[in-house]
């Protein structure tokens, strides 16, 4: 094999695995959304909400999980086995204006209204009365136990009208 030919295969081949690398996409951070026809990994819902969705970067092989609400994520990522994995993302979208901002620095806001009706919104900048991502997991994981275990909502309903 002559130089030129030899110096030719070994450029296709740099060449093909540049091209394989970036299909493949980004090993970090938020993937774009198809909004009106991407659904949620936890309730299969079309993902729409700009301004509460929520992905999750992990597990062996750093796929990205997308959600219609941040606290869907958050009761979702529960039942990982990565769940505690430092090297899992948390991505939100910022309650105001939408865009993607780390999820475990962000600061969490009570009383937005969101599709599933955790009523939880994320912002990048601390405001007042904001919570912590723990804080806002704790939050969440209660409204779930509270609201969501089999006849809560009967129970609950039952004692107002006693």
């Amino acid at each position: 094999m002559n130089l030129v030919k030899a110096f030719r295969i070994l450029l296709l081949a740099a060449l093909g695995g540049l091209l394989l690398a970036c299909s493949r996409g980004p090993e970090t951070g938020p993937v774009e959304v198809k909004w009106d026809r991407d659904t949620c990994d936890r309730c299969r819902m079309v993902l729409s909400d700009r301004f509460h969705a929520a992905q999750i970067r992990s597990g062996p092989d750093r796929k990205v999980y997308k959600f219609d609400d941040i606290g869907g994520a958050m009761l979702w990522l529960e039942d990982q086995p990565w769940k505690d994995d430092p090297a899992t993302e948390i991505w939100v979208t910022d309650r105001r204006d939408g865009r993607w901002i780390d999820g475990r620095s962000a600061t969490y806001v009570d009383g937005d209204v969101t599709p599933m009706e955790f009523g939880i919104g994320a912002q990048a900048e601390p405001v007042e009365g904001g919570m912590s991502y723990q804080q806002a997991r704790q939050l969440v994981l209660e409204r779930e136990r509270r609201y969501n275990a089999p006849g809560a909502n009967l129970e609950e309903h039952a004692h107002e009208h006693h």
